[in-house]
């Protein structure tokens, strides 16, 4: 196939990543479904996302170096047939336990994201780059608003085991696809693999990230959670001093302090909060009895219908983001996105007495994340060596995760910290949830705001950490 033919390529990527997209929010809605299935507890069954969860934040950053160095399509294939196994493995998984480790297996998928862009910026031509990122960050973005929408109808009409089916059978066409027609990397990075720094990185995600998960079934207060926070701050600080003396690193934190990239990253993080607890906590509002004094009593297929003005918005957005970046500049999308985000919580805050203002609230706030999700991108790759791409983009998609993590830990504490004695949020519980989202999302358009602007020929200013970097493509 001729370098220059990217359709097929972009299909390709296209379609890995959305379905991992989709794996995120996939199964949330039918959580209860599998606990009875499998005979569990539901405590047990959390460990279905939060497997997930921990092993997409280890291998996004990790895999995403390791295609830099030892080619992106030789590790995208990998990951893909990780992806296909995973899905196998949860389509047949007779126990929990089982099943947790499928999920496990599927959450290396996290580092299509990194390395799809990686392979876009190699094969696509330059004039091409800012669209096709935009374009695959709206795939990306709707993926996860698919599953929502997608979950209920899937395991009312077939079982929840087709929730993986469906996707063996598309990741294992992608596969055959990828090996005969992706191209691989024509540049790699020199060096090789720190694993001690891997190690280290994925210790303290871990450590970060399990206690934000479980805090609610083991306590805030239980010394297993404050032992993980305080091991997350000594491994995080052993993994800075190990990287920066490293010759080899694995995450080159001087490209992570370059102003466009600290910069987006805290967007990263603050808007990640916000969307991620969006998608968490609006579906069960949704589906809440009316008797608790608010909520619609929606069935699962319903609450995900009600999503769908996210998912078409967010789609959208994305599309037109890379129409609009070569005029407006990538940072006035990611500021306006995650404006959108803050207004929508706020409109929530006020009005959420009806379905159609869900539904309303739900379209506003997917027009930021495709706005959002396309910028953030555009901004990382814009502004790093070739070279450092998948490390670069893993990362910022680490941060993003991250961000979410601790949204949906905090929003949790406010909607569940106080009960009825049905057993049932308040209403107060909620409405302090979106205003804390609105204010997280209003926190991400100042980080927007901050990143730096591009000069009329299109430059940021030289950067002061010896890092050599790629023409910027944002303004």
């Amino acid at each position: 196939m001729p370098r220059t033919s990217t359709r097929l390529t972009f299909a390709v990527l296209a379609t890995g990543a959305g379905v991992f997209s989709m794996l995120q929010s996939l199964i949330a809605p039918a959580l209860p479904t599998v606990q009875h299935a499998l005979h569990t507890s539901q405590s047990t069954a959390t460990w279905v996302m939060t497997a997930y969860l921990l092993s997409a934040s280890v291998f996004t950053p990790i895999l995403g170096r390791v295609g830099d160095l030892v080619g992106r399509k030789r590790t995208l294939v990998a990951v893909l047939l990780a992806v296909l196994a995973g899905c196998l493995i949860a389509a047949l998984a007779p126990d929990i336990g089982v099943l947790i480790v499928a999920r496990v297996v599927q959450g290396v998928g996290g580092a299509l994201f990194p390395l799809s862009f990686g392979i876009i910026r190699d094969e696509f031509a330059a004039a091409e780059v800012g669209g096709s990122i935009s374009n695959l960050s709206a795939v990306i973005a709707a993926g996860g608003g698919v599953g929502m929408v997608a979950a209920g109808p899937i395991v009312s009409a077939l079982d929840y085991r087709w929730l993986f089916w469906i996707p063996v059978a598309v990741v294992a066409a992608t596969v055959l696809i990828a090996v005969r027609y992706v191209p691989e990397s024509p540049k790699r990075a020199q060096g090789k693999v720190s694993w001690s720094g891997a190690a280290l990185l994925s210790a303290w995600l871990v450590a970060l990230l399990l206690p934000l998960s479980q805090a609610g079934q083991w306590g805030w207060g239980s010394p297993k959670v404050l032992g993980l926070f305080a091991a997350a701050v000594v491994l995080f600080a052993v993994w800075l001093t190990a990287e920066a003396r490293s010759r080899t690193p694995l995450i080159d934190l001087r490209v992570m302090r370059l102003p466009a990239v600290w910069t987006t990253n805290a967007a990263a993080l603050l808007f990640g909060a916000g969307m991620y607890a969006i998608w968490s906590f609006l579906p069960g509002f949704v589906q809440t009895p009316s008797v608790a004094g608010y909520g619609f009593g929606a069935s699962v297929t319903t609450s995900g219908l009600l999503m769908l003005p996210m998912l078409l918005a967010m789609f959208l957005s994305g599309v037109l983001s890379g129409r609009l970046e070569p005029r407006v500049g990538a940072k006035a999308l990611l500021t306006t996105g995650a404006a959108l985000g803050a207004l929508a919580c706020g409109i929530l805050t006020l009005w959420h007495d009806a379905q159609w203002q869900i539904a309303v609230v739900a379209g506003v706030f997917g027009l930021g994340i495709g706005l959002a999700f396309a910028s953030m991108a555009n901004l990382i790759v814009g502004s790093v060596p070739p070279e450092q791409t998948g490390a670069a983009t893993g990362m910022n998609a680490n941060i993003r995760t991250i961000g979410g993590s601790i949204g949906a830990a905090l929003t949790s504490v406010l909607v569940t910290g106080r009960l009825q004695p049905s057993g049932l949020p308040y209403a107060s519980g909620y409405t302090h949830g979106w205003t804390l989202l609105a204010l997280l999302c209003l926190a991400a358009t100042g980080a927007a705001l901050l990143v730096p602007a591009r000069r009329p020929d299109g430059a940021t200013a030289p950067a002061t950490t010896g890092v050599t970097r790629a023409p910027a493509r944002v303004r």
